[in-house]
């Protein structure tokens, strides 16, 4: 280490092409010593995806989860691939989702079907009829089953235990020694929440809280009346639209009332993506673009997202160009300059008038009208002779 540092001037006067053909050397060297962005490999690649857009836009997403859950994919999934697509259009700020009761505690069929079948394969690995290929791993400690039944109770006599011990310790602690033991534990609770997914059943609904919330969404429960959850979004989006939070709002939902949000938005310069499975449905038609959950998934509306901004841009420029008539302001602006101009003409008459004629406009010289002017001739002849 002591060497590269002591001789760190000299890498910077070794020519790219050099460093090119060193490749490995240079990786390692990179370790210990600075180099100039010159000489980095593929440094304008690097540096290029580093620096933020210069007109990247904050984006909002609302997930209306009463109207459009991420069925029939799994929710972490689906909750990250939509994050991924919305960063397309700018930085995403804000992600909430919204839903009553009901939509957390209900439990797709896709799932109900794989609960099913779990339950009557631990009926027959219990009575030793069927033996799996290969044994349950606990992914806390590492132990081996054939049996899944006794995974779980492994899993919940064990470490849900300890998990709940550790719980209690940081909510009895205070001040620094809880945030001690919170970046001491932290290691421990995260694998057993990745293990617990996988072994454990949720008591409630099939963990779509639970994955939004992981995923980085902030969801809000609301009351099982009617039409609640919408009108708890639309408070929310006006509220953001008012503070000028965002100039993108990504909505996941295919309910018609809506449309009076995004026009809203639309009307106060904000762009609108909606993602939903009704291709001709009111909101898209209202928004600016829009996508399905299956377009999502597979990633083509990332794709097409980039053709999107570009034609965001076109219109931007455009209408920046655009010439606007304005009566008031156009009135104004020619009224006076024939008022100016007719001053000019009539100060102009009046002046020739003064300077150079009579009442009828006809040239006057020593009083005379220009009848009776003498020509030359009667000048030279009238004079007397030497």
């Amino acid at each position: 280490m002591g060497v590269f540092f002591k001789f760190g001037n000299v890498f910077h006067t070794v020519e790219p092409r050099r460093l090119e053909t060193l490749n490995p050397v240079v990786v390692v060297l990179s370790r210990y010593c600075h180099f100039e962005s010159k000489l980095g490999i593929n440094s304008s690649a690097q540096s290029s995806s580093l620096t933020p857009g210069i007109d990247r836009k904050n984006v909002a997403i609302f997930w209306d989860l009463d109207n459009k859950p991420p069925n029939p994919f799994p929710p972490y999934e689906a909750a990250l691939k939509l994050k991924k697509t919305a960063s397309s259009f700018g930085y995403v700020r804000h992600m909430i989702a919204y839903a009553n009761r009901h939509a957390f505690s209900y439990v797709p069929p896709a799932v109900r079907e794989q609960r099913k079948e779990r339950k009557m394969l631990n009926q027959l690995e219990n009575r030793g009829l069927i033996k799996p290929p290969e044994p349950y791993l606990c992914r806390v400690c590492g132990r081996n089953f054939y049996n899944h039944d006794k995974l779980v109770n492994h899993f919940k006599q064990i470490h849900e235990r300890e998990n709940t011990k550790r719980m209690n310790q940081i909510e009895s602690a205070r001040g620094s020694k809880r945030v001690k033991m919170v970046a001491k534990y932290s290691m421990k609770m995260e694998k057993y929440k990745k293990a617990a997914r996988d072994i454990l059943t949720p008591k409630v609904g099939y963990g779509l809280a639970n994955d939004l919330k992981r995923a980085g969404f902030w969801v809000r429960e609301v009351s099982n009346k009617p039409q609640a959850a919408d009108i708890a979004m639309k408070n929310h989006i006006v509220d953001i639209m008012d503070h000028r939070r965002a100039e993108c709002l990504v909505l996941v939902s295919d309910d018609s009332d809506f449309a009076s949000v995004l026009q809203e938005a639309k009307l106060r310069c904000l762009k609108t993506v909606v993602v939903g499975n009704i291709n001709d449905g009111a909101l898209k038609r209202v928004a600016d673009t829009g996508f399905s959950w299956k377009e999502i998934m597979m990633g083509k509306a990332q794709k097409e997202a980039i053709s999107v901004l570009g034609k965001w841009k076109d219109s931007d420029v455009l209408k920046r160009l655009e010439w606007k008539y304005d009566p008031e302001v156009e009135k104004s602006v020619y009224d006076t300059d024939d008022e100016s101009e007719d001053e000019n003409v009539k100060n102009s008459f009046e002046g020739e008038e003064d300077d150079e004629g009579d009442d009828d406009g006809f040239p006057v010289e020593d009083g005379c009208p220009w009848w009776d002017l003498e020509s030359d001739y009667e000048a030279t002849v009238s004079q007397p002779r030497s």
